[in-house]
């Protein structure tokens, strides 16, 4: 499974845990939810440490937790950051979505 994590998006996450204060063993869950607008909708929350079953994938210093179930829908996902006159927030380029919608938070297959 590859998922890339751009610059802005890994410090934005790198900011976040420092502020927290997360353990050496933290991460950033990936995942997959069903609901949204048009189906499924993406999640991003720091744990403390993988779930036994968690693919745990090392990107320069990141770690991300992604479960089996997410991980069908994130092959290939881009995940970054940016910042607009509406707002700042992660984004998700997803080559397996078939659709999404006007929000960004959600897609269907």
């Amino acid at each position: 499974m590859t998922i890339t994590v751009t610059p802005n998006a890994a410090a934005e996450v790198q900011k976040f845990m420092e502020e927290q204060g997360a353990a050496d063993t933290a991460g950033l869950r990936v995942a997959v939810l069903p609901g949204g607008c048009s189906g499924f909708q993406y999640g991003l929350n720091i744990e403390d440490e993988p779930q036994s079953d968690d693919e745990v994938v090392d990107l320069s210093g990141l770690r991300l937790f992604v479960d089996p179930f997410s991980g069908q829908y994130l092959d290939g996902v881009e995940i970054d950051y940016v910042t607009t006159m509406m707002g700042s927030g992660f984004t998700f380029k997803n080559p397996n979505a078939s659709g999404g919608c006007g929000c960004g938070s959600s897609f269907t297959t």
